[in-house]
C-alpha cells in the first residue's frame, strides 16, 4: 500500500492498547504519515515504535482521568483518539459467568472508552474538530460460544458510539466504530500456538480450522495492518462525511445487509 507521508502532519493521535497487535500497527501507520503519536497501555511498546509512551491502566475511572491529564500535559490535546484498549475475561458458560466477570469486561471494553472520551473529547469540541475511533469487534454481531460478556460489552460500545456521534457531530467531531474479525495479532498467535500444541498439529492448521469454522470468504485471517489501514482512512479527511457508523474489517465473515 502507498502511504502519503505528510497526510497526518500536525495531528496529534492517541492510541490506547498501543504496545502490540492492532494498537501497535495503528500507531506505526499514523506515525508513517507524519502524525505525532502517543500510545498508552499497561506494558511498554517496542523500543522502535515512533511514539511517546504513557503507562496507563484504563480499568478504573482514576486511570483514564490520569491518562487524559498526562496526554494534555504532553502534547496539549488530541486530534484523533483511537480507543483500542480491550480485553476478554476468557471463555465461560454463560449461566456460570459471575458478576465480577461481566463487570470486568464492561470496565475494559466499554467504560475505558467512555471515560477517556469524557477526558479528551471536550477539547475537540472546543477546537471544532476531531475524530474518535472505537475499536469494537464482530463479536458484537456474531457472539461466540461462552464469550457472552465480551460480545455484550462490545455491542454496548457500538451503541454508545452511535449516540456520541449524534451528540458531537454539529461541533465538527466525528465518531466511528471499527469491527475487526479474525485477526492474527501477537496475543492471538500465542493462543493459536497453544491450541496447536494441544491438538498436536501446526499453527497453520489451527488457523485453517478457524477460517473453515467461520466460513471466511477470503479464506485467510486478517493482519493487524488491515485494521490499521481502515482506522487511518476513517481518521483522514477522505472520510470527512462518515460518522455514527460501524465498519467491519472481517474478510466477509458477516454478510453485508
Amino acid at each position: 500500500m502507498t502511504i502519503e507521508h505528510g497526510e497526518f502532519a500536525g495531528l496529534r493521535v492517541l492510541v490506547t492498547g498501543g504496545s502490540r497487535g492492532l494498537g501497535e500497527a495503528t500507531a506505526r501507520r499514523f506515525a508513517a504519515a507524519g502524525a505525532t503519536v502517543v500510545t498508552a497501555s499497561r506494558t511498554a511498546p517496542p523500543e522502535d515504535l515512533p511514539a511517546t509512551f504513557i503507562p496507563a491502566d484504563l480499568r478504573s475511572e482514576e486511570g483514564a482521568a490520569e491518562l487524559g491529564r498526562r496526554v494534555v500535559d504532553s502534547v496539549g490535546g488530541i486530534d484523533v483518539l483511537v480507543n483500542n484498549a480491550g480485553a476478554a475475561t476468557g471463555p465461560m458458560p454463560t449461566l456460570e459467568r459471575s458478576d465480577a466477570s461481566w463487570l470486568a469486561d464492561l470496565e475494559m471494553n466499554l467504560l475505558s472508552a467512555v471515560r477517556l472520551d469524557r477526558a479528551l473529547v471536550p477539547g475537540m469540541l472546543e477546537r471544532g474538530s476531531g475524530v474518535v475511533v472505537h475499536v469494537s469487534s464482530i463479536a458484537s454481531h456474531l457472539p461466540q460460544p461462552a464469550e457472552a460478556s465480551y460480545a455484550a460489552s462490545k455491542a454496548a460500545l457500538n451503541a454508545y458510539s452511535r449516540e456520541l456521534a449524534m451528540s458531537v457531530g454539529e461541533h465538527g467531531v466525528r465518531v466511528v466504530c471499527v469491527l475487526p474479525g479474525f485477526v492474527v495479532t501477537e496475543g492471538a498467535a500465542k493462543h493459536l500456538q497453544q491450541m496447536a500444541d494441544s491438538q498436536g498439529i501446526g499453527i497453520d492448521d489451527v488457523k485453517q480450522q478457524i477460517v473453515d469454522h467461520l466460513k471466511l470468504p477470503m479464506g485467510r485471517p486478517g493482519e493487524p495492518e488491515d485494521v490499521a489501514e481502515m482506522i487511518a482512512f476513517l481518521a483522514s479527511a477522505r472520510a470527512r462525511w462518515l460518522t455514527g457508523a460501524q465498519f467491519r474489517v472481517d474478510g466477509g465473515i458477516i454478510p453485508t445487509i
